[in-house]
């Protein structure tokens, strides 16, 4: 699966994976309103991830 995903593409997902882990460990250690700051980044990354697929698809 990952085969088909450009450098880009991969890149951005691992940030997003990335910064949802990050998230998690905040949660858990008790600073809960900095998690959910840190966890809403999650589906922005993965907006703009979408955002420059459909730019790269009109070429």
């Amino acid at each position: 699966m990952l085969g088909k995903l450009g450098k880009t593409d991969r890149i951005l997902l691992f940030l997003a994976l990335g910064t949802l882990i990050f998230s998690e460990l905040m949660w858990f250690q008790g600073e809960r309103e900095g998690a959910l700051f840190v966890g809403l980044w999650v589906p922005s990354i993965l907006g703009f991830a979408i955002f420059l697929k459909l730019l790269k698809s009109d070429k």
